[in-house]
């Protein structure tokens, strides 16, 4: 069992708190990303997981053992960190062995052992053929790319065949290329491995296309918890909804009318579906995003101030009375030169509507 399981889990450096009353459980071979902008409790968090900070409140399990007063190296984890952290004197053979020299391990005898040459050669050219450095085994971090880098730090994780692998950015240093190969490898390794992945980015094109779950989380707190899916097209919270998605969704303050929600620019129409109990007079933030909107007839006038082109789509940025509203419009669908005044359509099923005070979803 390697599943990772954090009951009220709270961190302070003095009078800051980090991470606050974290309760998330990840599931036994499940990949899991904590997504969040910079400085909101993920990498602390991640840290907790890996022994290298202190549990102020809380119980940390991975598998059916606490840990909070567990040593780093005796929790059965292996780290990626955003750094490659090789050591530039060794080769890429070396530098994969490097944690079997240090750790023992249960090979099924009486007690725990570290493991003989031939065990550790074994455990070597396994991980390397896992991640193609079979021919690179004998140069030196010097003479490798940053992406076969990358690979030499994950298969130095491997290599002891840990219950769970933290990964901290891995991909920040690669250029946007190398990051979506690296996207697809990692997600081929995890399959391979059938071993838990605790990953932290803030980059959510990383948890959107890797995840099995993605745990949000904003100012230590967690937001939500679900599919990529689950939290795009139902964010549980208005900050989910203006982080996720790029462009993220179009809000807009407003009060409840018959039908719809009048923005003081316009009226978006609502279907009821999903929403709770909307009484007119109701003030309310509304959400929907740019691919629910459509140019023609629609209840919004807006003038396209910018037109972005991206290849496969264009973004319309328009002033909505004074307010920003993105269009995502596809590559075959008619042009709108800036400048133009145009109407915008609203698909009503997708309208989400929060409470402007608490900012949770109605």
């Amino acid at each position: 069992m390697s599943q990772v399981v954090f009951e009220g889990v709270t961190k302070r450096f003095g009078d800051v708190t980090a991470v606050q009353e974290l309760n998330l459980h990840v599931d036994d071979g499940e990949f899991m990303v904590l997504l969040g902008p910079s400085g909101c409790g993920k990498t602390t968090a991640l840290r907790m997981v890996a022994g290298l900070e202190e549990i102020t409140e809380g119980t940390l399990r991975i598998g059916d053992r606490v840990v909070n007063d567990v040593e780093p190296r005796d929790r059965d984890i292996s780290m990626v960190f955003q750094s490659y952290a090789l050591y530039p004197h060794m080769t890429v053979a070396r530098n994969i062995e490097s944690p079997l020299m240090v750790r023992t391990f249960d090979v099924g005898e009486t007690a725990p052992r570290k493991l003989n040459r031939d065990e550790r050669t074994e455990r070597i050219v396994d991980a390397a053929r896992t991640l193609g450095l079979e021919n690179l085994l004998d140069r030196k971090p010097g003479a490798l790319s940053g992406g076969q880098r990358q690979r030499v730090a994950l298969a130095r994780a491997i290599v002891s065949r840990p219950a769970a692998f933290l990964m901290d950015e891995p991909l920040s240093n690669l250029d946007a290329k190398l990051r979506a190969a690296t996207r697809v490898e990692l997600v081929e390794l995890h399959r391979k491995l059938a071993t838990t992945f605790l990953y932290v980015t803030h980059d959510q094109v990383e948890a959107m296309t890797m995840a099995d779950r993605v745990a949000i989380i904003a100012d230590g707190q967690l937001q939500q918890v679900g599919t990529p899916r689950d939290v795009y097209e139902r964010p549980a919270n208005l900050f989910v909804a203006r982080f996720i998605g790029s462009p993220p969704a179009n809000t807009f303050t407003g009060t409840v009318i018959s039908g719809g929600v009048d923005t003081g620019a316009g009226v978006i129409p609502l279907d009821g579906s999903g929403t709770g109990p909307l009484h007119e007079g109701t003030p309310v933030i509304v959400g929907v995003r740019p691919e629910h909107l459509t140019i023609g007839d629609g209840p919004l006038a807006v003038r396209v101030r910018a037109v972005e082109w991206l290849g496969h789509e264009r973004l319309l940025v328009c002033d909505l009375g004074g307010q920003t509203l993105t269009v995502r419009q596809g590559a075959g669908d008619p042009e709108v030169a800036e400048g133009t005044d145009v109407s915008v359509g609203v698909a009503p099923a997708h309208v989400m509507v929060f409470d402007p005070q608490s900012g949770e979803v109605r």
